[in-house]
């Protein structure tokens, strides 16, 4: 007799736990896939900055071999136009701006890449926030190389003491 009592209260001690671990599943689900939404949001933000660092280097360095402030500014937005554009990159919206103040021999030359990042088609019905991504690189320009000879013009003065001086 006294064996059942004691198989019962196992039986329904085992009973009462029924089905407890789909409604934990159910109610952590949510939670999990915003979790891996998270990650990809992020995942694509580090993408973005790396490709838009990419671009920024690529677009200097095509301005620092330009021979003009004019043909520099050609050779970043062409470069930037080969690295990361709206349709294949994962930037909406891409501008780049080339500073040329200092384009002469021995001079550098920076470009600024800005990105408009998009991510609302990760989730719909999240709103997601965009973000706007810049970066900013410089290349110099070869001290021996030639420019044009606008540019020439266009090189501050030397300090006192060190004009050129020719020998006659």
């Amino acid at each position: 007799m006294s064996r059942s009592p004691q198989r019962r209260r196992g039986r329904q001690s085992a009973g009462g736990d029924r089905g407890s671990a789909a409604v934990e599943l159910t109610l952590l689900t949510p939670l999990i896939v915003l979790l891996l939404l998270l990650i990809v949001y992020a995942g694509r933000a580090v993408n973005a900055r790396g490709q838009v660092d990419t671009a920024a280097h690529t677009a200097a360095r095509a301005a620092s071999i330009a021979r003009t402030p004019t043909q520099a500014r050609t050779a970043a937005e062409q470069a930037l136009a080969a690295d990361l554009t709206p349709d294949a990159g994962p930037c909406t919206r891409v501008t780049v701006t080339v500073d040329t103040s200092q384009f002469h021999a021995g001079g550098v030359v920076r470009a600024t890449v800005d990105c408009q990042l998009d991510q609302s088609d990760l989730a719909a019905g999240l709103p997601l926030p965009g973000q706007r991504i810049t970066a900013t690189a410089s290349a110099p320009i070869d001290v021996y190389r030639s420019v044009a000879l606008a540019s020439f013009l266009q090189q501050p003065a030397p300090p006192d003491g060190l004009a050129w001086r020719a020998v006659v």
